[in-house]
């Protein structure tokens, strides 16, 4: 919650009265105890002071970036700072900011949390896509974080890329229910075929994309994004964004959990177990009830189950509980059985790092 609320924060008093707002239980009658009752949000707003400062960076060939904040999208809002957006917008012309996983997590959460507290409005969007991963929702292929891809994967499959597809379809529905003009990148890699790259733009411009354009700058630095670039300018400069928030603010909790469930991810309807539904009538009774929605869940399937793949449609979406970050400033509900405590691989790259008797570090790099 405290990597949210720094990104969301727009300075720092707005920092310190989002750390106070943190409810970190409740007493003996039931009631919320906030950070600021405890009188700690002055010792966390100290340990903060310059973390809420965006870092300038840069890429190989110079261009300046931003990077500030990285709560991750299946969990929490999924992107950069609001402050590193304000500092970018006033010295640029353009401001690409990135929103993470699936345009139903991070884009999605960008327009209805980000863009609401922020009040700055996107003219376009960017959905990255590559071969590899359309194909894989085919559903034909066994995938898992300790095998590796599978040979066939890196094969040309018209036949499975073309099933996979429905998934970018769905992803672009997905942004143009905000009412904003998507260009589609497509991520090349060497062993991508003109067919492949030639089919998703077939299917992205029939599914309404305005555009579809390699992006080769891993290979070839920003020469090999000109097309791309000159794409999402015209997209921006189109005039064609009528940028809107997918729900009211005002709507009941459970109204706006089931309208992105069944508009975005393709649920039949919304099932709550017990212990959520007493949760939003206790948000909403406390005063709670107009906050955005962040839902958590499975980034692997646009449904909360991770073998679901393509565009799964009529299900029924479990949430189990839900969650109030009160300081950051939306709901999180927890779909099916997603953890929020981010994991880690089987060898760690801690495991590698030490210093030696002199106080040099080894094993960073």
């Amino acid at each position: 919650e405290i990597m949210s609320l720094v990104g969301l924060a727009s300075d720092r008093t707005d920092l310190r009265a989002r750390l106070e707002r943190i409810v970190i239980g409740a007493n003996l009658e039931g009631k919320p105890v906030t950070a600021g009752e405890l009188e700690v949000a002055g010792a966390m707003s100290a340990i903060l002071r310059e973390a809420i400062d965006p870092n300038l960076m840069q890429t190989s060939e110079g261009t300046p970036v931003l990077v500030h904040t990285g709560p991750f999208a299946n969990i929490s809002y999924g992107n950069s700072s609001i402050l590193a957006d304000r500092v970018a917008s006033r010295v640029s012309e353009y401001v690409v900011t990135e929103a993470g996983f699936g345009a139903d997590m991070g884009a999605e959460k960008f327009f209805n949390i980000k863009c609401r507290i922020s009040g700055m409005r996107p003219d376009a969007a960017v959905l990255v896509a590559t071969v590899r991963a359309l194909k894989s929702h085919s559903g034909r292929y066994p995938l898992g974080s300790a095998r590796p891809l599978p040979r066939e994967l890196f094969e040309e499959d018209l036949e499975a890329l073309g099933e996979g597809c429905s998934n970018l379809e769905a992803q672009i529905d997905n942004v143009l229910a905000h009412g904003v003009p998507v260009v589609v990148a497509v991520n090349r890699f060497p062993t991508d075929t003109d067919s492949e790259v030639a089919l998703i733009r077939e299917r992205a411009l029939a599914a309404g994309a305005v555009a579809c354009e390699e992006s080769r700058v891993f290979e070839e630095g920003g020469g090999g994004g000109e097309d791309l670039a000159r794409a999402v300018v015209a997209a921006a400069e189109s005039g064609k964004a009528d940028f809107r928030p997918l729900y009211a603010s005002d709507l009941p909790i459970h109204e706006k959990i089931e309208t992105l469930a069944t508009r975005l991810y393709g649920a039949g309807s919304v099932e709550y177990t017990a212990r959520a539904r007493e949760e939003m009538a206790r948000y909403e009774a406390e005063g709670h009830g107009h906050l955005p929605i962040c839902i958590a869940k499975t980034q692997y399937s646009l449904s909360h189950e991770a073998k679901f793949k393509g565009r799964p449609a009529g299900f029924v979406f479990p949430v189990r509980e839900v969650r109030l970050y009160a300081g950051a400033g939306f709901l999180v509900p927890l779909a099916g059985k997603i953890m929020t405590m981010p994991g880690l691989g089987r060898k760690p790259a801690y495991r590698g790092i030490d210093m030696d008797a002199d106080g040099k570090i080894t094993g960073l790099f």
